[in-house]
């Protein structure tokens, strides 16, 4: 049976180092800014939004949340965006995705200060992480990835990585990430995708499999040879008659018969999620810093 990675207690761990650094700081007289931008009401994004904001104030962070209507326009929008850009009590921005339909995201994006964008999706940002430059932003899913890797001691030295999803919000960066020339990285990265042939033969010849397909339970135990590493980013709502709520939340891993397989598994919830809110606050105090 795999051991399980618990992402909410590297999380922690995490938190404890940011408390530190963040206090250290504030002594010299700068307190690190977030500022999360929410349009619409989508209730999904409402709860992150709601997670972000808690978890800076329990760190201390100065914490600004606007929430817009969703009938906000494209160029209202923009011109939140450049308040913040100019506002220097404000460290980092996040654009909560996804808008409503009618906004342009990547426009918005591209109107982010690059030294302000903690979410790492700037062409500035994205082009720095091609290019090894530490001073650059690297999305915050792939660098929680990377981080529960490094604590749980899994060797990504050498290891063949197979990352199944090619967004730009995991599946790309990631594989960057994990190539990179230093001690958490050179890794030999496939990623795999919807119109891969063969997927199952290649994701079999991995030591890690990172899974951020999009799809419930799609990775089976076939997928998987015995001893691989497991961490599973997906999160979908399955329906589950037998739940209070109508539905249960699984992840891209068929959970149950790939834990009989692998060494290591993420669960979900618990695994990657709070990674991902811990590496937000950590860019932020990075942002500050420089």
């Amino acid at each position: 049976m795999a051991k399980l990675i618990d992402g909410r207690a590297i999380a922690k761990k995490v938190y404890v180092d940011l408390r530190r650094e963040i206090g250290e700081l504030k002594a010299r007289g700068v307190t690190p800014g977030l500022a999360v931008v929410l349009v619409g009401d989508n209730p999904a994004s409402r709860a992150y939004v709601r997670s972000k904001d808690k978890m800076c104030r329990e760190l201390g962070l100065h914490s600004v949340k606007l929430e817009l209507p969703a009938s906000t326009t494209q160029k209202e929008l923009l011109e939140r965006v450049k308040e913040l850009n100019r506002n220097s009590s404000v460290h980092g921005i996040l654009i909560q995705s996804p808008p409503p339909e009618h906004i342009d995201e990547a426009a918005i994006v591209r109107a982010l200060d690059p030294r302000k964008d903690v979410d790492g999706f700037h062409p500035e940002n994205v082009a720095k992480l091609v290019l090894d430059d530490a001073s650059g932003f690297v999305p915050c899913t792939p660098l929680g990835v990377q981080r529960l890797l490094t604590e749980s001691k899994i060797e990504i030295n050498g290891a063949h990585v197979v990352v199944l999803g090619r967004s730009m919000i995991v599946g790309k960066p990631l594989a960057l990430l994990l190539m990179q020339k230093n001690r958490n990285g050179n890794a030999t990265v496939t990623v795999v995708h919807s119109r891969s042939r063969d997927l199952a033969e290649i994701t079999r010849s991995a030591d890690i499999i990172v899974a951020a397909i999009g799809r419930a339970e799609f990775v089976k135990a076939d997928h998987v040879r015995e001893g691989a590493v497991v961490i599973d980013v997906g999160i979908n709502r399955v329906e589950d008659a037998a739940s209070e709520r109508g539905y249960r939340l699984v992840g891209d891993v068929a959970f149950d018969e790939v834990s009989k397989k692998a060494s290591a598994i993420t669960p979900v919830p618990g695994g990657v999620g709070p990674m991902t809110i811990a590496m937000l606050m950590a860019n932020t105090l990075k942002a500050a810093r420089q």
